[in-house]
Parts: structure tokens; sequence; C-alpha cells
């Protein structure tokens, strides 16, 4: 039987929610828009500070905007006039809103929110909310004038002009070192990696309009097309210690492409009048990179949620192995488990922790809060935390599920055939640092493992010059990504370098003190000595002997104390998505732009 529609549209208190939450949407994406267009002033006028705070700022305008819209509707509405009935045709009536809207995707995502905060886990249904998407965000034009990318024709218009063309058309208010220069390295290095690619008739460049500001490097990112076949690439826009602006490569490498965009990374700021147009051309060039992650990478990071748990729902559901805990030596914080055939690790705080550690499940939860604002760098996992989880109990291993009864009750309730976690959070699978070395050592590849360690040095630099102490920096706490870098993942006893001390260890005054078992002299809670690191971290002698080749200068508190001064006066280090080897000043002669880095 066919519902009577003119019937169920028949509540205009339906149709008053439907267009408050529309509102309190729209405010949220001006807002959203007008922070993301603010990060190409930052970056002409190198007020890395403003942009850092305002990309910082924008995670939180999401929350802020449910709240309000959630606020007027419980001051308007009184709860026995939201009947079923009513929320029904309440979601009918923003379905119908929804046409012609420029970002509907993002628009049901916020109707979700604000459904959730008002209705109990337990009352709302998917009558009520979007399970599936409801309007197609397919071939959706924008209104203001710019499209979503430009087409540019090498063929027609030459090679260099096209290139000058579509530098200047973001009319950056900076001047460039030297463009033509520049554009001359483009050509060169495209004329390298693809060869004369203006062989055929239709050879095109399409180019995002935006550029993708993210710290102290602005990104244009576009494709060429050359018959059937399509070559992505992204070129850093930087600029030198005196303003001005260069091109600092061109990123053709599909994996380095992905690097750049990945989980580990601070989130873009680019100006999008309808994101799903921007999605659908990075995937493009990105193709197996899941639309959760690209929406995420773009700041839409509650639209990647839920597209994420779409995800896991759908394979869930085409499955059929059963959850278990994560390889690798058990953590006092946290109960870690996973779906073998499922990329992702599920992560839940124990409600208690025995010595030696002595922070407590809300301060292990305020340091993943701090990871989630703060620029990781590309070392960083970025974690999806998600409230009252329904897992299929016949989906659990039985030692799993003990284990978590045992040690998170407060976390864990049954609910007939489901197992139900009331806060978790999600990440990217990776393999444990500390597993990934004794592999290696035991497959005889040296190579292998002087990457291994070479890479965890490179880790915790760079974490330095983001201002994060990892606190505990064993090897089980860092795990590899299939692209083969080295991440941070155990967030529990993270500090800013600038709130720790960094200490020699005094010499010993006696050979009392020299034999002692405990330390002789007075220990902060922030002082850290370096030289200690030695201790647990170097035991094995290929090891060693590959860290004091690279890092070894991680062992002196000098190297330490020297960074937390830069970070106090307020100087931003630069940190390159992208390999040092393939750019510019790296890759042309000794008068090209080496002089000119930024």
């Amino acid at each position: 039987m066919q519902p009577d529609f003119p019937k169920l549209l028949s509540s205009q208190i339906a149709f008053d929610i439907a267009r408050t939450m529309l509102d309190g949407f729209d405010k949220h994406y001006r807002l959203f828009r007008q922070v993301s267009q603010q990060a190409k002033s930052f970056f002409e006028k190198s007020d890395w500070a403003s942009a850092q705070r305002t990309s910082l700022d924008r995670i939180s305008f999401y929350d802020k905007r449910v709240q309000e819209c959630v606020h007027i509707l419980e001051d308007e509405y009184d709860e026995e006039d939201l009947t079923d009935d009513v929320w029904r045709e309440v979601k009918l009536h923003y379905i119908g809103l929804l046409i012609n809207h420029k970002q509907p995707e993002l628009a049901e995502t916020f109707f979700n929110s604000v459904c959730c905060n008002i209705l109990h886990r337990a009352y709302f249904n998917n009558d009520f909310i979007f399970v599936r998407p409801a309007v197609s965000t397919e071939y959706i034009e924008p209104v203001q004038g710019v499209p979503t990318y430009r087409v540019y024709y090498p063929k027609r218009d030459g090679m260099h002009d096209v290139w000058k063309r579509i530098i200047t058309n973001f009319q950056l208010k900076a001047e460039f070192v030297d463009l033509d220069r520049d554009i001359s390295y483009v050509e060169t290095l495209i004329e390298q990696v693809f060869g004369h690619i203006q062989s055929e008739a239709n050879h095109q460049i399409q180019v995002l309009s935006s550029l993708f500001y993210r710290n102290k490097g602005a990104y244009i990112v576009g494709k060429a097309i050359n018959g059937h076949r399509m070559y992505p690439f992204v070129i850093p826009i930087l600029q030198n210690r005196k303003g001005k602006l260069l091109l600092d490569t061109v990123i053709f490498d599909p994996a380095l492409i992905t690097v750049l965009f990945s989980f580990t990374r601070a989130y873009f700021m680019v100006d999008m009048e309808v994101p799903s147009a921007y999605v659908h051309f990075l995937r493009s060039i990105m193709p197996y990179k899941p639309r959760s992650e690209i929406y995420t990478i773009l700041g839409l990071q509650k639209l990647g949620k839920a597209l994420f748990y779409r995800d896991f729902l759908h394979h869930l559901r085409h499955s059929s192995d059963c959850f278990q805990a994560s390889p690798g030596i058990r953590g006092l914080v946290m109960v870690v488990f996973e779906l073998p055939s499922f990329p992702y690790v599920f992560k839940v705080i124990k409600d208690h922790f025995p010595p030696p550690k002595e922070t407590t499940p809300a301060q292990v939860a305020e340091k993943y809060l701090l990871v989630k604002h703060h620029d990781r760098v590309g070392r960083m996992a970025d974690t999806l935390e998600f409230s009252y989880v329904a897992f299929p109990r016949s989906r659990f291993d039985g030692e799993l599920l003990a284990e978590l009864k045992a040690t998170a009750p407060s976390l864990v309730e049954e609910e007939d055939d489901q197992i139900v976690i009331r806060h978790l959070y999600i990440e990217r699978r990776m393999v444990p640092l500390n597993l990934w070395l004794t592999h290696a050592e035991e497959r005889g590849d040296e190579e292998a493992l002087e990457h291994g360690v070479r890479e965890y040095g490179n880790a915790i630099k760079e974490l330095v010059a983001a201002n994060i102490f990892p606190g505990d920096m064993l090897y089980k706490n860092f795990g590899v990504t299939k692209h083969g870098r080295v991440v941070f993942y155990d967030y529990d006893e993270i500090e800013y370098i600038t709130d720790c001390n960094f200490r020699a260890i005094p010499a010993p005054r006696n050979e009392e003190d020299e034999m002692s078992a405990e330390p002789w002299y007075p220990v902060a809670k922030n002082d850290v000595f370096p030289e200690q690191f030695d201790t647990f971290l170097l035991g094995n002698p290929t090891v060693r002997k590959y860290f004091m080749k690279y890092h070894a200068d991680l062992l002196t508190p000098e190297f330490w104390e020297g960074r937390k001064q830069r970070i106090m006066q307020g100087y931003i280090e630069d940190v390159f998505p992208y390999p040092q080897e393939i750019r510019f000043c790296n890759q042309m002669s000794a008068s090209g732009p080496s002089s000119q880095t930024a």
C-alpha cells in the first residue's frame, strides 16, 4: 500500500522543524566556507600562526552548530508534540528542502546529528534518520560562477602558456621569485615522467579551481588527460624567507599523492561550494581511497565518519570472520581488537590501569581529543570516535569478549544478540613497529630494518616539530603503514614539548650514587632525560647501529631543548608531506632554486 503523502505532509510543526534544522546546517557551512576562504589571505601574508589556529578551530564548528540547533528545537517544542508521525514527516520535508541544495550529503549528516542528540538511541529508528543518502550528489553544479575545475588545452595554447595561466588563475596576491623559471622546471619534469603527452588531439589538463591550503603550503591539484590515459599531479606552492612564491615540485607518483591526502595529516582548508564534486575529482586520481577518508581530509570529518560507518556495516553484512584481539604486545590502557577482513582496529579504554600508569580514562580521552585538534604532520593516526556501537554477538571471539568484560565492564553491555560498546575509537590498522622490526631481522632483511629505524626517528623529529612529545617511545606504540611510513598511535602519555623539561643526568657524586638503583637527583613530573632512551630502545645491536647513524641527536637534551626554544619563540617548522629529493631545489643544478627554498 502506498503511503498517503498529502496526509503525511500536513504538519506545520514538522515543516518548521525541518526548516530550522536546514537553517542550522546552512549557517554551519557558511561559516565553514568563510574560514576556509581565509586560508588564502593567511598564505599570502605568511601568517602561519593564524592559519594553524583557524584550521584547528574549524574542527569544532560542526558540534557547536548542532548544539545550537538542538537547543532551539528543545526550547520551541514540547516533547509530547514530537510524535513518531511528526518525526517521519520532518524527514520527508527535509528531503524536499534539499532539492537543488549544493551540499545535500552534508545536510543529511547534520540532520542525523541533531536527531541523535534529541532522541534516545533506543527510540529513534531508520524512519527518522538518513541511513542511506536520499538526495543524489551527481552532477551538482556551482551557482556562483566558478566551476569545480578548469580545463586547459596545451596543444592549442602551448604548454608554457597553459601552465602560466593555471598558476595565475588562482590570483595569489604575492610575487613569485621567478615563475617562468619554475614553469620550465615543471615542463622538464613532465616530459621526463610522461614523455610527449601532447600527442593526442584531445590532450587537456583539468585543475580544481580552489587551492588546497595546509600548514605553510598551497597545493594545485589536477590531472592531465591524453586520450584514454590519465596522469594525476599535485604542485606545491611555497614561500621563501622573503615571502616570495615558488613552485616546489610536481608530485606525479600516485602513492605520494595518496600520502599527501593521508589520514595522518591535518585537514586541508579548501573553499568548496559543491564538496561532492571535489570528492568525485579526487577519487578519479585516488580511486582506492575511500570517500569517507577524502571527505575527512577536506575537513568534513562528520560526513567522513558517517560514510565510514556505512561502509563498516556493509562489510559486516558481506563477511563472516570474527572480531579478535589485535596482534602485538597487550597495552595497559586500551583493549585493541580487529576484524581481520577489515583494515581498521577498534580501541576501548579500560576502566582501570595497572602500575606504572598514573592516568585515568578521562585523561586518556582528553589526549585523544588533543590529537584530533592538533597538526598531526603525517605522523599521528587520525581517530574516529564513536558512542554506542552495536556489534553482532555471534561475530565476537569468546576470549576477546571475556577480556572486554573483565577490563572495561562500564563500556560493554549485551542486548539480545548484540554487544554494545558505549565508547570506542577506530583507527587505520598498521603493523606494530616492534613486530615489523622483528620480522625484518628474522628475514635477514637489513635494508628493511634500517628503513624502519630511520623512519622511527624521522617520525619522532616531525612530532617534535609539531610540539608533541610522544611520552612512551617504545616501538610497540608506533605502526608502519602500507606505504612504509612510521606513525605514532598510542596517545595516553603525550605532552607538549613546551611543557617538558629536558635534562642531562647529573654526574654521580660518589660511588654510592653510581651504584644506586634509584635516582640520586630530584625528578619533577615533566622532567625528561633523553640519555635514558638508550636503555629501553637500543638493546638490539643492529637497531642501535642504524639509530646512531641517523638519530644519535635524539639521545641528547640539547636537541630537545633547542627545538623547544624554537617553538616557544613562535617558529613553525617546515614539515614536507613529500620526499626532499623530489623538490626542484634538490633536483636542478646549483644555479637552480636551491637558494630560494622555503
